[in-house]
């Protein structure tokens, strides 16, 4: 496969992936203002831009899979109706999927709550040269948990200070950890439940349990707000990306992956043996 050259960059691209990224030990405040944020991005700029990147990124996950010392881990959080499946769909489609997974977490089996509740995300977790997602993730234990009171405060608290030290194990063995939160509005979710309602091809996806995390709308902000705020870290950095618009978005979150591999220090492996010296007949 021929090397390509790398595409010329869009202006501002890497200070927008600085302005997401939540800086370590921060105060957060989610507001629904700053969802529909596209900080001057055109919507025509920005699809022009996430078409070269998506080329970039499959030669750049093509290098991490031939370099074989780093994997990447993308966990994706959001409230129902935040656009993460839209996400997967639209952005991932730059990766070859023999070596790119998505693994969608809900609600713990028999089996896994016998087990600690990093037990299950740990088997999922990507292999260096490969590209691992998560569609929820770990983070469910510091939400659902937190605003349902299924487990004490005293419990879940301490889940902080485990899931930064999973994190950093996981970033000493290779694996780069990117975390993205997409961020509606309550405006934006009602009317993408009303979507779904009223196109009999979504009404699949409607489920009624929806309805009452949206009445516990404040509740999963001040969880979300203190999960950026306590596990964005160095080496494993939230960021918060404004997702009422969708095109928006797509570039965000490609501008990210962007960023984060090509921050890795990818190469091309060196042949085994003298090519100068083959010959083919």
């Amino acid at each position: 496969m021929a090397r390509r050259a790398k595409p010329p960059r869009q202006p501002g691209g890497d200070q927008l992936v600085a302005k997401l990224r939540i800086a370590p030990q921060s105060r957060v405040r989610l507001l629904d203002a700053h969802a529909s944020r596209s900080f001057r991005w055109s919507k025509g700029k920005a699809e022009e831009c996430l078409a070269r990147n998506l080329e970039r990124l499959e030669e750049l996950q093509y290098r991490m899979y031939a370099d074989g010392r780093f994997g990447m881990l993308v966990v994706f959080q959001a409230v129902d109706g935040g656009g993460k499946d839209g996400t997967i769909r639209k952005v991932f489609t730059a990766f070859n999927p023999q070596g790119c997974r998505v693994t969608a977490f809900k609600a713990p089996s028999s089996e896994e709550l016998r087990h600690d509740y990093l037990w299950r995300i740990h088997a999922a977790v990507p292999g260096r040269g490969e590209i691992g997602v998560f569609n929820r993730s770990h983070y469910e234990d510091v939400l659902v948990v937190r605003v349902n009171d299924l487990v004490p405060k005293t419990v879940w608290s301490k889940r902080y200070a485990q899931i930064n030290a999973f994190e950093q194990m996981l970033h000493e063995s290779g694996i780069r950890v990117v975390k993205i939160l997409l961020q509606i509005s309550k405006a934006e979710q009602k009317q993408r439940f009303l979507g779904r309602l009223r196109d009999p091809r979504k009404h699949w996806k409607f489920d009624a349990a929806d309805l009452d995390k949206r009445r516990q709308w404040n509740a999963y902000r001040l969880a979300f707000e203190a999960m950026l705020g306590k596990c964005s870290t160095a080496c494993a950095p939230w960021y918060v990306v404004p997702a009422d618009r969708k095109w928006f978005r797509n570039l965000a979150v490609s501008e990210i992956l962007r960023h984060e591999l090509e921050s890795l220090d990818l190469r091309w492996p060196k042949a085994s043996m003298d090519l100068s010296r083959i010959h083919i007949t």
